[in-house]
């Protein structure tokens, strides 16, 4: 049977379980420290999507940031998490996807993010997910000095 799996909003409460599953999700040079962690979550303009189980731990969440531009407003993806046990069964997906619909509810054109270039999964999950790739940035990953690809997709 597979486990129910119900997406609430954040709750400063769910900081040190973010906190851990992020440390879980991603090698040191693409990890958050806590503080980062609690102001990107607890940033005015952020949209985030918690992923519980029935007894309550958290397996996933989403951290998207409203970002004021010239004349519109884009979104961006801090983060995607999902614990290991977890993936493959559509949980990035529902995260991503309500994340997608919030944000083009408060009046974001677009979504972007950040992908390290030598993470083929997250490569082909946001492909097939209606991103585009439509850059590089160069040693984005501080001081790993690590390239990413910048992802977009029109809301």
């Amino acid at each position: 049977m597979i486990e129910e799996i119900e997406l609430q909003e954040y709750r400063p409460g769910y900081l040190d379980a973010m906190y851990a599953l992020d440390q879980e999700c991603f090698s040191p040079e693409f990890r958050f420290d806590r503080e980062s962690m609690r102001a990107f979550a607890e940033e005015p303009d952020a949209i985030v999507r918690i992923a519980l189980t029935t007894n309550g731990e958290i397996v996933g969440c989403v951290i998207v940031h409203l970002e004021p531009m010239a004349s519109t407003q884009r979104a961006y993806v801090v983060t995607l998490d999902v614990a290991e046990q977890y993936r493959r069964r559509g949980l990035a997906q529902r995260l991503l996807s309500q994340a997608e619909e919030r944000a083009a509810d408060a009046g974001a054109q677009w979504m972007e993010l950040h992908v390290f270039t030598g993470n083929q999964g997250a490569i082909r999950f946001y492909e097939s997910s209606g991103y585009e790739r439509v850059g590089v940035r160069r040693r984005f990953y501080g001081r790993a000095g690590l390239d990413a690809f910048v992802y977009r997709k029109d809301l």
